[in-house]
């Protein structure tokens, strides 16, 4: 029940009674997968599918930003990680970040500290970066397959908040 990398739309039930079979055959037996990680078409008998492992990667972010697993027992009647995420955003973000994620870090010889204060919360920088990977996890994890974002996408997206979050780094720096 915890999910690797390698669970992306990569695990298929092999018959043990079928000594030749081709690596491209997918088993229909089962559901392919880990749950939890596996994308709600999987379940209705859909091929695998790169937009199957968007799924998975969106849950994957959202479980690190929140610290949350997808099978959490919190999770039951209609309530899902994806939902849990998508309710608080953007106004109650901190309530659904992993409190490691708001305790104080060291970087560089950088003191930095994301403040409660929901006064201070438009201001800061992390949490607008950390808000727009939440918004890249929900859109990786929607329901329906053509409404998830393409990989190239999410990495162009990724890229622009890294430099989003170095940049006042940067300037303090003067670099």
């Amino acid at each position: 029940m915890v999910g690797h990398i390698s669970d992306f739309g990569l695990a298929k039930i092999l018959s043990g009674d079928k000594p030749n079979f081709s690596t491209n055959e997918s088993s229909s037996v089962g559901l392919r997968g880990t749950i939890g990680y596996a994308p709600p078409e999987y379940g209705m008998g859909s091929e695998l599918s790169t937009n199957g492992d968007v799924y998975s990667y969106g849950i994957l972010l959202l479980e690190m930003l929140t610290g949350k697993r997808p099978t959490n027992e919190r999770f039951t009647e209609g309530l899902s990680l994806h939902n849990f995420v998508k309710t608080a955003l953007p106004d109650r973000v901190v309530e659904i970040i992993d409190p490691i994620l708001l305790q104080e870090s060291v970087r560089g010889g950088i003191v930095a500290d994301i403040t409660l204060n929901e006064n201070n919360l438009g201001n800061d920088i992390r949490l607008q970066c950390l808000i727009a990977i939440f918004e890249i996890g929900l859109t990786c994890s929607t329901e329906s397959p053509s409404e998830r974002m393409d990989m190239s996408n999410v990495i162009t997206k990724l890229c622009s908040i890294r430099e989003k979050f170095l940049r006042p780094t940067r300037l303090r720096r003067g670099v």
